[in-house]
Order: C-alpha cells, then structure tokens, then sequence
C-alpha cells in the first residue's frame, strides 16, 4: 500500500472532520442515473462516501474504495447493508473486469486507472468521471499539476468501444473551500 497517501488521507481527515460530514452527492451524477442499467457499482477513492451514500438509498449495491481507513471506517458507521468499504491502493489493486453497470470517480485524478475502470465495466455499464482540470479562473494553486486535467482531455481516454452520453466543463459546488473548474464525462461501454 502507499502508505504516504495512507497516512496523508488519514491525517487529513482526522485533523479536518468537516471532510466526513454528509455532503450532497455530485448534480453530475444525479442526472444521469437513469442511463445506468443495473445495480452493481463502483465508487472509486470514496472519501466519506457522499455518492457511495446517495447510491445505496438509490437500491444500488456499492463496492466503496479507498486508501484511507479513515474515511472507510465512517462511512461503515452509516449501517449501509448494500454498502461494502474496502481498503485498496488504487495503484495496484486489480479491479476485476466486465464486474460493474456503473463505476464512480469524482475528485480523483488517476490517468493510468481509467484504461482499468473500462475494462471492469460490463457491457452497456456506465463510466462517470468527475474532476478538477486547468483554468485560469481556478482560486487554488494546484500542489502537483499531474492532479489536473487538460481542457478535453477526459474525451481522449475511450475509443470506438465507449459511446459518450455526457461531456460538460464547469466550476464545482459552491460549498467546496475553493471554487475550481472541473470536468465531467459519461460513458457506455460497447
């Protein structure tokens, strides 16, 4: 495990637990629940589990991931039975593949996952990604630019395989500490 990550994320919210409060799950993903054919999901780099929480009262059965215990530990004092948390480094757990209808990432940047999230998906499963890109506009001075997408760069990831239902650009909630762009697509698989 890195476990520098680890211990970054577990200090990080013990040191903020503002960071585990309830927070609205993402617009983005509300809207297009109804493109999402079955119930199997995955929710990558969870946190708290704001989509993780939304999407099991939703009747969906959520595999929450993430690299801090932590955050893992109070999303299961929630008492989701459809909610299973496990510990994972995104680097180098294996994420079966044609497993999930639906996987979740939001707020996470990791390129070299993304080719592994589309091979989980099951035929006609959902992709939805949503995260902080470069804007001149953005309040925060990113600590590392390799956490931020390019303008358009979510498009460049899938092929003729995956069908894009959604791709929008905008500048995320109003409760967030930083008002920054983000960029959210939605695909299909094939």
């Amino acid at each position: 495990m890195a476990q520098k990550d680890k211990t970054k994320w577990d200090k990080k919210y013990n040191e903020t637990p503002s960071l585990l409060e309830k927070r609205e799950p993402s617009k983005k993903l509300i809207e297009i629940l109804d493109k999402v054919k079955g119930k199997k999901t995955l929710d990558v780099a969870c946190g708290a589990g704001r989509n993780s929480i939304y999407l099991a009262t939703k009747g969906f059965d959520v595999d929450a991931m993430d690299i801090s215990q932590v955050a893992l530990d109070e999303l299961d004092k929630k008492g989701f039975e459809n909610i299973s948390t496990k510990l994972v480094d995104l680097d180098e757990y294996e994420i079966p593949k044609n497993s999930y209808d639906l996987i979740v990432m939001t707020n996470f940047l990791n390129r070299k996952l993304i080719p592994k999230l589309s091979n989980a998906l099951k035929i006609n499963g959902i992709l939805f990604i949503e995260t902080y890109m470069e804007d001149k506009d953005n309040e925060k001075p990113p600590s590392n630019p390799d956490f931020l997408l390019k303008k358009d760069e979510l498009k460049s990831f899938f092929n003729e395989e995956f069908e894009v239902l959604d791709y929008d650009e905008f500048f995320n909630e109003s409760y967030e500490l930083y008002r920054m762009k983000k960029q959210a697509i939605t695909i299909k698989k094939l």
